[in-house]
Protein backbone atom coordinates (compact mmCIF):
# COMPACT_ATOMS: atom_id res chain seq x y z
CA UNK A 1 0.00 0.00 0.00
CA UNK A 2 2.80 2.40 0.96
CA UNK A 3 4.66 1.74 -2.33
CA UNK A 4 1.49 2.42 -4.26
CA UNK A 5 1.11 5.84 -2.60
CA UNK A 6 4.80 6.59 -3.09
CA UNK A 7 4.28 6.62 -6.86
CA UNK A 8 2.11 9.73 -6.52
CA UNK A 9 4.13 12.85 -7.34
CA UNK A 10 3.66 16.59 -7.75
CA UNK A 11 0.69 16.62 -5.41
CA UNK A 12 0.26 19.37 -2.86
CA UNK A 13 -1.71 19.18 0.37
CA UNK A 14 -2.20 22.40 2.29
CA UNK A 15 -2.54 22.64 6.05
CA UNK A 16 -3.70 25.68 8.00
CA UNK A 17 -3.21 26.04 11.73
CA UNK A 18 -4.75 28.80 13.80
CA UNK A 19 -2.06 28.77 16.51
CA UNK A 20 -0.15 32.06 16.67
CA UNK A 21 2.32 30.84 19.31
CA UNK A 22 5.41 28.87 18.34
CA UNK A 23 3.64 25.58 19.00
CA UNK A 24 0.45 24.22 20.54
CA UNK A 25 -0.96 20.87 21.57
CA UNK A 26 -3.52 20.90 18.76
CA UNK A 27 -0.68 20.89 16.21
CA UNK A 28 0.37 17.35 17.04
CA UNK A 29 -2.13 15.69 14.70
CA UNK A 30 -1.39 17.68 11.55
CA UNK A 31 2.37 17.66 12.15
CA UNK A 32 2.60 13.90 12.60
CA UNK A 33 0.19 13.38 9.71
CA UNK A 34 2.36 15.59 7.52
CA UNK A 35 5.27 13.17 7.96
CA UNK A 36 3.18 10.24 6.72
CA UNK A 37 1.71 12.22 3.84
CA UNK A 38 5.24 13.19 2.79
CA UNK A 39 6.16 9.50 2.72
CA UNK A 40 3.07 8.90 0.58
CA UNK A 41 4.51 11.23 -2.05
CA UNK A 42 2.70 14.48 -1.28
CA UNK A 43 4.21 17.94 -0.99
CA UNK A 44 3.02 19.63 2.22
CA UNK A 45 2.57 23.38 2.63
CA UNK A 46 1.67 24.70 6.09
CA UNK A 47 0.01 28.11 6.33
CA UNK A 48 0.55 29.59 9.80
CA UNK A 49 -0.05 33.15 11.07
CA UNK A 50 3.49 33.35 12.47
CA UNK A 51 6.22 30.80 11.78
CA UNK A 52 8.87 30.36 14.47
CA UNK A 53 11.42 28.60 12.30
CA UNK A 54 13.83 28.08 15.17
CA UNK A 55 11.32 26.03 17.17
CA UNK A 56 12.58 22.43 17.18
CA UNK A 57 9.28 20.96 15.96
CA UNK A 58 9.03 23.39 13.05
CA UNK A 59 12.73 23.09 12.25
CA UNK A 60 12.33 19.31 12.07
CA UNK A 61 9.36 19.68 9.71
CA UNK A 62 11.33 21.99 7.44
CA UNK A 63 14.24 19.56 7.48
CA UNK A 64 11.80 16.85 6.39
CA UNK A 65 10.74 18.90 3.37
CA UNK A 66 7.57 20.56 4.67
CA UNK A 67 7.14 24.10 3.36
CA UNK A 68 5.91 26.84 5.72
CA UNK A 69 4.24 30.05 4.62
CA UNK A 70 3.85 32.85 7.15
CA UNK A 71 0.51 34.60 6.77
CA UNK A 72 1.23 37.59 8.97
CA UNK A 73 4.82 38.75 8.36
CA UNK A 74 6.09 41.93 9.97
CA UNK A 75 5.38 45.02 7.88
CA UNK A 76 5.96 48.75 8.21
CA UNK A 77 3.28 50.95 9.76
CA UNK A 78 2.63 52.61 6.39
CA UNK A 79 2.01 49.25 4.69
CA UNK A 80 -0.27 48.10 7.52
CA UNK A 81 -2.35 51.28 7.35
CA UNK A 82 -2.62 51.04 3.58
CA UNK A 83 -3.77 47.45 3.74
CA UNK A 84 -6.41 48.28 6.33
CA UNK A 85 -7.81 50.99 4.05
CA UNK A 86 -7.95 48.57 1.14
CA UNK A 87 -9.64 45.98 3.35
CA UNK A 88 -12.29 48.51 4.40
CA UNK A 89 -12.98 49.43 0.79
CA UNK A 90 -13.16 45.78 -0.16
CA UNK A 91 -15.69 45.07 2.59
CA UNK A 92 -17.96 47.80 1.24
CA UNK A 93 -17.92 46.34 -2.25
CA UNK A 94 -18.07 42.69 -1.17
CA UNK A 95 -20.94 42.65 1.30
CA UNK A 96 -21.13 38.84 1.13
CA UNK A 97 -17.70 38.33 2.63
CA UNK A 98 -17.52 36.70 6.05
CA UNK A 99 -13.84 37.36 6.42
CA UNK A 100 -12.68 38.70 9.74
CA UNK A 101 -9.06 37.73 9.21
CA UNK A 102 -6.28 40.26 9.50
CA UNK A 103 -5.79 41.58 5.97
CA UNK A 104 -2.28 40.11 5.82
CA UNK A 105 -3.76 36.69 6.55
CA UNK A 106 -6.42 36.99 3.90
CA UNK A 107 -4.31 38.16 0.99
CA UNK A 108 -1.36 35.93 1.80
CA UNK A 109 -3.60 32.88 2.07
CA UNK A 110 -5.74 33.76 -0.96
CA UNK A 111 -2.73 34.43 -3.22
CA UNK A 112 -0.88 31.33 -2.04
CA UNK A 113 -3.85 29.04 -2.60
CA UNK A 114 -4.69 30.57 -5.95
CA UNK A 115 -1.13 29.86 -7.07
CA UNK A 116 -0.66 26.43 -5.50
CA UNK A 117 -4.17 25.00 -6.02
CA UNK A 118 -3.59 22.23 -3.45
CA UNK A 119 -5.40 19.00 -3.98
CA UNK A 120 -6.81 19.18 -0.46
CA UNK A 121 -6.74 21.67 2.44
CA UNK A 122 -6.66 20.45 6.02
CA UNK A 123 -8.00 23.22 8.27
CA UNK A 124 -6.84 22.64 11.84
CA UNK A 125 -8.97 24.75 14.17
CA UNK A 126 -8.18 25.62 17.75
CA UNK A 127 -11.85 26.19 18.52
CA UNK A 128 -14.64 24.77 16.38
CA UNK A 129 -15.11 27.77 14.09
CA UNK A 130 -11.99 29.92 14.31
CA UNK A 131 -10.73 28.71 10.93
CA UNK A 132 -13.92 29.08 8.91
CA UNK A 133 -12.65 32.14 7.08
CA UNK A 134 -9.99 29.91 5.58
CA UNK A 135 -12.72 27.49 4.53
CA UNK A 136 -14.49 30.42 2.87
CA UNK A 137 -11.40 31.14 0.78
CA UNK A 138 -11.11 27.46 -0.16
CA UNK A 139 -14.70 27.49 -1.35
CA UNK A 140 -14.10 30.66 -3.37
CA UNK A 141 -11.19 28.93 -5.11
CA UNK A 142 -13.00 25.57 -5.47
CA UNK A 143 -10.42 23.77 -3.35
CA UNK A 144 -11.78 20.82 -1.31
CA UNK A 145 -11.19 21.08 2.41
CA UNK A 146 -11.36 18.95 5.55
CA UNK A 147 -11.95 20.52 8.97
CA UNK A 148 -10.45 19.30 12.24
CA UNK A 149 -11.68 20.98 15.44
CA UNK A 150 -9.73 20.63 18.68
CA UNK A 151 -12.13 22.38 21.03
CA UNK A 152 -15.73 23.57 21.38
CA UNK A 153 -16.94 25.81 24.17
CA UNK A 154 -20.40 25.62 25.72
CA UNK A 155 -20.50 29.36 26.45
CA UNK A 156 -18.96 30.54 23.16
CA UNK A 157 -21.46 30.39 20.31
CA UNK A 158 -21.27 31.94 16.83
CA UNK A 159 -23.04 35.24 16.18
CA UNK A 160 -26.22 35.05 14.06
CA UNK A 161 -24.30 36.23 10.98
CA UNK A 162 -21.44 33.81 11.56
CA UNK A 163 -23.86 30.97 12.20
CA UNK A 164 -25.51 31.18 8.78
CA UNK A 165 -22.22 31.64 6.92
CA UNK A 166 -20.26 28.99 8.80
CA UNK A 167 -23.13 26.52 8.66
CA UNK A 168 -22.86 26.25 4.88
CA UNK A 169 -19.08 25.94 5.11
CA UNK A 170 -19.39 22.96 7.44
CA UNK A 171 -21.91 21.33 5.14
CA UNK A 172 -19.73 21.86 2.06
CA UNK A 173 -16.57 20.46 3.64
CA UNK A 174 -15.31 17.08 2.53
CA UNK A 175 -15.51 15.97 6.16
CA UNK A 176 -15.38 17.34 9.69
CA UNK A 177 -13.39 15.71 12.48
CA UNK A 178 -13.35 16.35 16.24
CA UNK A 179 -11.16 15.18 19.12
CA UNK A 180 -14.10 14.36 21.40
CA UNK A 181 -17.76 13.40 21.17
CA UNK A 182 -18.61 16.47 23.27
CA UNK A 183 -17.05 18.78 20.68
CA UNK A 184 -18.88 17.08 17.83
CA UNK A 185 -22.23 17.13 19.62
CA UNK A 186 -21.91 20.79 20.67
CA UNK A 187 -20.93 21.89 17.15
CA UNK A 188 -23.93 20.08 15.69
CA UNK A 189 -26.17 21.78 18.22
CA UNK A 190 -24.67 25.23 17.67
CA UNK A 191 -25.32 25.04 13.93
CA UNK A 192 -28.33 22.69 14.05
CA UNK A 193 -26.80 20.31 11.50
CA UNK A 194 -25.70 16.69 11.44
CA UNK A 195 -22.02 16.30 10.61
CA UNK A 196 -22.00 12.66 9.57
CA UNK A 197 -19.05 12.92 7.16
CA UNK A 198 -16.11 12.55 9.50
CA UNK A 199 -16.19 11.73 13.19
CA UNK A 200 -13.89 11.62 16.19
CA UNK A 201 -10.11 11.33 15.82
CA UNK A 202 -7.34 11.10 18.41
CA UNK A 203 -4.27 13.26 18.69
CA UNK A 204 -0.93 11.41 18.68
CA UNK A 205 0.31 10.39 22.10
CA UNK A 206 3.94 11.10 22.94
CA UNK A 207 4.32 8.28 25.43
CA UNK A 208 2.29 5.15 26.12
CA UNK A 209 4.65 3.91 28.82
CA UNK A 210 3.63 3.10 32.37
CA UNK A 211 5.87 5.04 34.76
CA UNK A 212 6.53 3.29 38.10
CA UNK A 213 4.48 4.90 40.84
CA UNK A 214 6.53 7.00 43.28
CA UNK A 215 6.28 6.18 46.99
CA UNK A 216 3.33 7.92 48.62
CA UNK A 217 5.14 9.26 51.63
CA UNK A 218 4.46 12.37 53.71
CA UNK A 219 3.76 14.85 50.90
CA UNK A 220 1.27 14.17 48.11
CA UNK A 221 2.51 15.58 44.81
CA UNK A 222 -0.08 16.64 42.24
CA UNK A 223 0.77 17.82 38.75
CA UNK A 224 -1.26 20.39 36.79
CA UNK A 225 -0.12 20.25 33.17
CA UNK A 226 -1.28 22.63 30.46
CA UNK A 227 -1.07 26.03 28.89
CA UNK A 228 -1.17 28.75 31.53
CA UNK A 229 -4.38 30.32 30.28
CA UNK A 230 -7.12 30.55 32.90
CA UNK A 231 -9.96 31.11 30.40
CA UNK A 232 -9.57 27.53 29.20
CA UNK A 233 -7.44 25.67 31.73
CA UNK A 234 -8.91 27.09 34.95
CA UNK A 235 -5.75 27.05 37.05
CA UNK A 236 -7.25 29.89 39.10
CA UNK A 237 -10.01 27.51 40.23
CA UNK A 238 -7.38 25.19 41.68
CA UNK A 239 -5.52 28.04 43.39
CA UNK A 240 -8.72 29.25 45.07
CA UNK A 241 -9.36 25.76 46.40
CA UNK A 242 -5.79 25.48 47.66
CA UNK A 243 -6.17 28.83 49.44
CA UNK A 244 -8.78 27.34 51.77
CA UNK A 245 -7.46 26.59 55.23
CA UNK A 246 -7.74 22.80 55.20
CA UNK A 247 -5.69 22.51 52.01
CA UNK A 248 -3.05 24.89 53.31
CA UNK A 249 -2.68 22.65 56.35
CA UNK A 250 -2.40 19.40 54.41
CA UNK A 251 0.88 17.90 53.13
CA UNK A 252 0.10 18.49 49.47
CA UNK A 253 2.10 20.18 46.73
CA UNK A 254 0.96 21.13 43.22
CA UNK A 255 3.39 21.60 40.35
CA UNK A 256 2.19 23.71 37.43
CA UNK A 257 3.87 22.49 34.26
CA UNK A 258 3.51 24.63 31.16
CA UNK A 259 3.82 28.15 29.83
CA UNK A 260 1.33 30.73 28.65
CA UNK A 261 0.04 34.30 28.83
CA UNK A 262 -1.31 34.00 32.38
CA UNK A 263 1.85 32.76 34.08
CA UNK A 264 2.58 36.05 35.87
CA UNK A 265 -1.09 36.44 36.82
CA UNK A 266 -1.15 32.94 38.32
CA UNK A 267 2.09 33.49 40.22
CA UNK A 268 0.69 36.75 41.57
CA UNK A 269 -2.63 35.10 42.45
CA UNK A 270 -0.92 32.32 44.39
CA UNK A 271 1.04 34.91 46.38
CA UNK A 272 -2.06 37.08 46.87
CA UNK A 273 -4.05 34.12 48.21
CA UNK A 274 -1.17 32.95 50.38
CA UNK A 275 -0.80 29.62 48.58
CA UNK A 276 2.78 28.50 49.15
CA UNK A 277 2.49 24.78 48.38
CA UNK A 278 2.76 25.30 44.62
CA UNK A 279 5.57 25.68 42.11
CA UNK A 280 5.84 26.66 38.44
CA UNK A 281 8.32 24.74 36.30
CA UNK A 282 7.56 26.10 32.83
CA UNK A 283 7.37 23.86 29.78
CA UNK A 284 8.89 20.40 30.16
CA UNK A 285 9.79 18.16 27.23
CA UNK A 286 10.46 15.07 29.36
CA UNK A 287 7.09 14.18 30.86
CA UNK A 288 8.34 10.80 32.05
CA UNK A 289 10.62 12.67 34.46
CA UNK A 290 7.58 14.59 35.73
CA UNK A 291 5.61 11.41 36.37
CA UNK A 292 8.47 9.86 38.31
CA UNK A 293 7.82 12.51 40.96
CA UNK A 294 4.04 12.98 40.92
CA UNK A 295 1.15 10.86 42.15
CA UNK A 296 -1.84 12.23 40.21
CA UNK A 297 -2.87 14.69 37.52
CA UNK A 298 -5.15 17.61 38.34
CA UNK A 299 -6.96 19.36 35.43
CA UNK A 300 -9.38 22.14 36.51
CA UNK A 301 -10.46 23.10 32.97
CA UNK A 302 -13.30 25.45 32.09
CA UNK A 303 -13.37 24.31 28.45
CA UNK A 304 -11.47 21.68 26.48
CA UNK A 305 -11.33 19.42 23.49
CA UNK A 306 -9.72 16.24 24.79
CA UNK A 307 -6.46 17.11 26.56
CA UNK A 308 -3.50 14.95 25.64
CA UNK A 309 -2.30 15.43 29.21
CA UNK A 310 -5.18 13.29 30.49
CA UNK A 311 -4.53 10.47 28.02
CA UNK A 312 -0.77 10.55 28.63
CA UNK A 313 -1.28 10.60 32.41
CA UNK A 314 -3.55 7.56 32.14
CA UNK A 315 -0.91 5.73 30.11
CA UNK A 316 1.64 6.70 32.78
CA UNK A 317 -0.60 5.07 35.38
CA UNK A 318 -1.88 8.12 37.24
CA UNK A 319 -5.45 8.86 38.40
CA UNK A 320 -7.05 12.08 37.17
CA UNK A 321 -8.83 14.82 39.14
CA UNK A 322 -10.66 16.97 36.61
CA UNK A 323 -13.82 18.76 35.51
CA UNK A 324 -16.39 17.52 33.01
CA UNK A 325 -15.35 20.16 30.46
CA UNK A 326 -15.17 18.97 26.85
CA UNK A 327 -13.92 15.40 26.60
CA UNK A 328 -12.06 15.43 29.94
CA UNK A 329 -14.21 12.72 31.47
CA UNK A 330 -14.83 10.65 28.33
CA UNK A 331 -12.58 7.80 29.44
CA UNK A 332 -12.72 8.24 33.21
CA UNK A 333 -14.91 6.48 35.74
CA UNK A 334 -15.68 8.36 38.94
CA UNK A 335 -13.90 6.85 41.90
CA UNK A 336 -12.36 4.12 39.72
CA UNK A 337 -9.87 5.86 37.41
CA UNK A 338 -10.51 9.48 38.37
CA UNK A 339 -12.55 12.09 40.17
CA UNK A 340 -14.85 14.38 38.21
CA UNK A 341 -16.39 17.75 39.07
CA UNK A 342 -18.05 20.77 37.52
CA UNK A 343 -15.88 23.75 36.62
CA UNK A 344 -16.31 25.77 39.82
CA UNK A 345 -14.44 25.97 43.12
CA UNK A 346 -16.94 24.20 45.37
CA UNK A 347 -17.50 21.26 43.04
CA UNK A 348 -13.81 20.94 42.28
CA UNK A 349 -12.95 20.97 45.97
CA UNK A 350 -15.46 18.16 46.53
CA UNK A 351 -13.71 16.08 43.84
CA UNK A 352 -10.32 16.88 45.34
CA UNK A 353 -11.62 15.85 48.77
CA UNK A 354 -12.92 12.53 47.39
CA UNK A 355 -9.52 11.95 45.84
CA UNK A 356 -7.71 12.83 49.06
CA UNK A 357 -9.77 10.33 51.03
CA UNK A 358 -8.86 7.56 48.55
CA UNK A 359 -5.21 8.49 48.02
CA UNK A 360 -4.07 5.09 49.30
CA UNK A 361 -5.82 3.60 46.24
CA UNK A 362 -4.28 5.92 43.65
CA UNK A 363 -1.62 3.46 42.55
CA UNK A 364 -4.21 0.78 41.75
CA UNK A 365 -6.49 3.35 40.11
CA UNK A 366 -3.60 4.45 37.91
CA UNK A 367 -2.86 0.88 36.87
CA UNK A 368 -6.48 0.44 35.88
CA UNK A 369 -6.45 3.76 33.98
CA UNK A 370 -3.39 2.64 32.00
CA UNK A 371 -5.06 -0.64 31.05
CA UNK A 372 -8.30 1.05 30.05
CA UNK A 373 -6.77 3.78 27.88
CA UNK A 374 -4.54 1.22 26.19
CA UNK A 375 -7.66 -0.46 24.82
CA UNK A 376 -9.16 2.83 23.59
CA UNK A 377 -6.44 4.91 21.94
CA UNK A 378 -4.98 3.40 18.77
CA UNK A 379 -1.25 2.74 18.61
CA UNK A 380 -0.84 5.35 15.86
CA UNK A 381 -3.73 7.86 15.70
CA UNK A 382 -1.96 9.85 13.01
CA UNK A 383 -1.67 6.78 10.77
CA UNK A 384 -5.37 6.04 11.17
CA UNK A 385 -6.17 9.66 10.29
CA UNK A 386 -3.89 9.65 7.24
CA UNK A 387 -5.37 6.35 6.08
CA UNK A 388 -8.80 8.01 6.21
CA UNK A 389 -7.53 10.96 4.17
CA UNK A 390 -5.90 8.71 1.60
CA UNK A 391 -8.94 6.47 1.27
CA UNK A 392 -11.75 9.01 1.40
CA UNK A 393 -10.33 12.31 0.19
CA UNK A 394 -7.20 11.61 -1.88
CA UNK A 395 -8.13 8.43 -3.71
CA UNK A 396 -8.92 9.98 -7.12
Amino acid sequence: MEQQHMRISNQTIGITTMITEAWGGCEELWSESAKLLRRAGYHIVVYKPVVHRSHPRIAAQIQDGVQFLELCPKRTVLVRVGRKIVAKLRSWFDRSTILKLHLDHYYAFYRALKHAKPRLMLISQGINFDGMEYAHICRQLHIPYVIVSHKAVDFYWPTPFQREAFRSLFLQSEATYFVSQHNKRLTEEQFAIRLDRGGVVFNPVKSRRYIPYPPLEKTVHLCCIGRLFVGDKGQDILLRVLSRSKWKDRPIHVTFVGAGPDEIALRDLSAFLGVVNVSFTGFCEDMELIWQRHHALVVPSRCEGLPLTIIEAMFAGRPIITTDAGGNADFLEEGVTGFISYANEDSFEEALQRAWEKRDRWKDMGRLAATKIGHIVPASPEKEFVDILLKNHLCN
